[in-house]
């Protein structure tokens, strides 16, 4: 096949630039064939074969910019597609698209913003990976909302390797995005899903690149115009995605570092939600924060023997925490299939996408606030408790050290999720310095809670009296951590602030 990246068509086709929201589902193979089966829709679907060809320098430049190129061929129609995006968002999300009809398969670059778009990029395209589906489609009526509704299952293929693919998706047409999530839940008692975060275009550079692993959080981008409500429904939808990422991961192998930033990731959500709570009033506001606090808590077993294994000094005590691992990562895997859990998912990200919070007279300004002015308010709150339960810390009591330890990662949280707001050369210097400290103090902190857990977890565990046990807990260690925990508490406070 030759390609002519620069060619024309006839100049009556039709382009498209639209805006999509939609939410998407992961699901068995089996269930989808259980959802044909019932079919909740309301009619007959619509089947298509579909075969898309994803595009990309070597270098994958486009999607390090975020961008995506397919053309997609059903039945004797090819539409040509780019997509535009941060992938912050978790299932549900809005982006930019620009469609048009092509002759082949080849892409056809000419109109001027896909142009500038790809522009460093035109010459070196070439397909990378393919897509193959079966899709059933529905266009579903539910009072002023419409509803396009796709069942996807097939594979993606790149190079030698291929892929099971088997999602739902929901694109709202016209009226409230409301009636995808209700579609959803319909969906969900049919058969269990998860909210997916996973395009088809990432799929296949997953597939081409190595095996999936552990997902850290990434800044999310923030602008001085961004109000206070609007910066947090960008840093709680990155934390969804970061949380779904890692499940994902999960869902492979028993990985700890994935299984952490899971738990990370919930924790990032909780303290975010705590952090903004005066944003907010909202019945289901403080119902989704204690969902997420067992959902995170549900982590905490698997999490703990992690840990202790890392440390453990003598093979009889690995061997037992090896066997406690498998029954705790056992139990995390039926927390994160329950209905409970995938229905927290499904509902904070109808919560964080709709962004129909419901705010007081009283609050309204507050909302509305530059995010910037907020967020200074918020760390001049922290850092005044984390001051102030840091002082005398080597002879504080175990009550007095858990505050200043949850002050100090609330601290540290809103210094990250703010962080794009205060980019001046000086500011971001300082910035950095903040952090270091931040993270010397939580290490300590982190630590001390370490050798807490340790005692508690082995006597649970029945494994107190199997040896090297106390070498996990001992009190030289915590007479050591204390005094380099009050250093780094002195120095955090001592040091200058970058947000004043």
């Amino acid at each position: 096949m030759t390609h002519d990246w620069g060619g024309g068509v006839a100049a009556t086709r039709r382009r498209d630039i639209m805006q999509e929201t939609e939410l998407k589902l992961e699901l068995s193979q089996s269930g989808a064939r259980s959802l044909l089966k019932k079919n909740p829709f309301g009619s007959s679907p619509t089947i298509l074969q579909q075969i898309s060809i994803y595009f990309d320098t070597p270098g994958w430049d486009l999607s390090k910019r975020g961008l995506s190129l397919r053309i997609r061929q059903s039945g004797n129609e090819r539409i040509q597609t780019v997509k535009a995006g941060n992938g912050a968002a978790a299932g549900s999300f809005t982006r930019e698209e620009w469609e048009q009809p092509v002759a082949g398969d080849t892409p056809i670059l000419d109109d001027p913003q896909i142009r500038d778009l790809l522009a460093e990029d035109r010459s070196k395209l070439a397909p990378l990976f393919e897509v193959h589906v079966k899709r059933h489609s529905w266009n579903v009526t539910d009072g002023d909302a419409m509803i396009e509704v796709a069942l996807d299952l097939g594979k993606v293929v790149a190079a030698d390797r291929e892929a099971p693919l088997c999602e739902i998706e929901f694109e709202k047409k016209a009226g409230s995005a409301r009636a995808m999530f209700a579609l959803a839940r319909k969906v969900d008692l049919i058969t269990p899903t998860h909210v997916g975060v996973l395009s088809k275009a990432e799929r296949g550079y997953h597939l081409l690149g190595s095996a999936p692993g552990a997902v850290k959080a990434a800044s999310t981008p923030l602008t001085s115009e961004m109000s206070a409500t609007t910066a947090f429904a960008h840093i709680a939808a990155a934390c969804l995605r970061q949380f779904r990422l890692n499940e994902w991961v999960l869902g492979w192998y028993r990985d700890a570092e994935a299984l952490h930033q899971a738990r990370v990731s919930l924790r990032r959500l909780r303290s975010l939600c705590s952090i903004c709570k005066s944003l907010f009033h909202d019945s289901r506001f403080d119902h989704l924060r204690e969902e997420l606090k067992w959902l995170a808590s549900e982590f905490g077993d698997a999490r703990n023997i992690d840990v202790m294994i890392g440390r453990a000094s003598s093979e009889a005590l690995s061997s037992r925490l090896q066997n406690a691992r498998d029954d705790a990562y056992a139990a995390v895997e039926a927390s994160l299939s329950s209905v409970r859990a995938r229905s927290l998912m499904i509902e904070a990200t109808e919560w964080v996408s709709i962004r129909d919070w419901r705010t007081d007279q009283s609050d309204e300004t507050l909302a509305d606030q530059p995010a910037r002015d907020f967020a200074s308010g918020v760390f001049d709150k922290f850092w005044k408790k984390v001051a102030k339960a840091g002082k005398n810390l080597v002879d504080a009591d175990d009550e007095t050290r858990h505050k200043l330890r949850i002050a100090a990662k609330k601290l540290r949280y809103a210094a990250e999720f703010f962080e794009p707001l205060y980019n001046s050369k000086a500011e971001a210097k300082r910035h950095r310095r903040f952090m270091k400290m931040m993270e010397s103090l939580q290490d300590q902190l982190g630590s001390l809670n370490d050798l807490a857990t340790a005692h508690d977890m082995l006597a649970a565990l029945e494994l107190s009296d199997v040896a090297g046990a106390k070498d996990l807990y001992s009190t030289e260690d915590k007479s050591k951590l204390l005094k380099d925990a009050a250093k780094a508490h002195d120095a955090l406070v001592d040091a200058r602030r970058f947000w004043r």
